[in-house]
């Protein structure tokens, strides 16, 4: 499985298309998330954007902690796709490290 550190996400991000995999309640509350991201809950919901999407474009999978970003990593190579990544540390690590997140509503 490919990864990639919060340090170097942040160097990089425009690089990257930025998915959330976390909850809704997650993704707005107390760690916030990641301007830009897309929020696509694990589940059905994910598989079936996952399915319309190129399978060479450069994807970071982002959660709380990077468990279920490293599933939705390891289930999209599964599927073919090429250049995804899991976020190594999540959101708590990305937290950790002082770099700006968006709390509340917002996609």
């Amino acid at each position: 499985m490919r990864e990639i550190s919060c340090e170097q996400l942040k160097e990089r991000m425009n690089e990257f298309r930025l998915v959330d995999v976390r909850t809704p309640e997650e993704y707005t509350g107390e760690l916030g998330h990641i301007a830009g991201t897309e929020l696509r809950p694990l589940g059905p919901e994910l598989l079936d954007f996952l399915k319309t999407l190129n399978p060479s474009e450069n994807i970071v999978f982002v959660c709380r902690s990077g468990a279920r970003s490293g599933q939705t990593t390891l289930l999209s190579e599964e599927m073919g796709f090429t250049s995804t990544y899991n976020m190594v540390g999540g959101m708590l690590r990305w937290n950790e490290m002082g770099f700006a997140v968006t709390k509340g509503a917002g996609k």
